[in-house]
């Protein structure tokens, strides 16, 4: 249990830091997404993931993306607009020796603006944002614009609307998909990428 404004712990499920416990701030809206959602969205990556490089725009508690980089991502990028919150992300990437994750304290449609993306590109976005904003789509369409949503890269996208309310560029299919009560976790691919079994 935690106190509004107090801190709550997460726990990595897999990977080199399997089982360690890093603390964030618990602030109104954040919703860090459950074990079994992250444990499930990463057993479908399994044999994607490792040496890709990962961008989360919400990063939020940093449990997609730190359980990113613990199974084998080359680096990690989280973007969180509370900079409270990114400080407490930068103090988990100083606990685990993470010295391949970047923390920027802004607005991710901001952020994306200006943005320049790793050489090679991300293979795999995480989109977990604020629900009742249709942010999914608007991030989608500013990534679509700077020509990042490439044929092999992976799309993770967390919301309370029905997929195919979603827009992806032509040629994404949805591989996988779960729920978890009333959020749909959805996992997008390029008719690039090599398809998961």
């Amino acid at each position: 249990m935690s106190r509004p404004g107090g801190t709550r712990e997460l726990r990595i499920i897999g990977g080199r830091w399997r089982s360690r416990r890093l603390s964030f701030l618990d602030l109104p809206g954040l919703r860090p997404t459950p074990d079994r959602v992250r444990e499930t969205l990463y057993n479908w990556l399994q044999f994607e993931l490792p040496g890709r490089h990962v961008l989360d725009l919400f990063a939020g508690s940093g449990a997609l993306g730190f359980e990113a980089l613990s199974r084998g991502a080359a680096s990690l990028t989280l973007i969180e607009r509370d900079a409270r919150q990114a400080g407490c992300l930068r103090d988990i990437a100083a606990k685990l020796d993470a010295d391949n994750c970047r923390i920027n304290a802004a607005d991710s449609q901001r952020w994306l603006r200006d943005a320049v993306a790793p050489e090679g590109g991300f293979g795999l976005i995480l989109l977990d944002p604020p629900f009742h904003q249709d942010l999914p789509n608007q991030i989608l369409a500013q990534l679509s614009e700077k020509g990042w949503l490439t044929p092999d890269v992976w799309v993770y996208v967390e919301t309370e609307q029905a997929p195919d309310t979603l827009r992806l560029p032509s040629g994404f299919i949805l591989h996988r998909q779960t729920q978890a009560g009333l959020v749909n976790a959805l996992l997008y691919y390029g008719e690039g990428s090599n398809e998961v079994v």
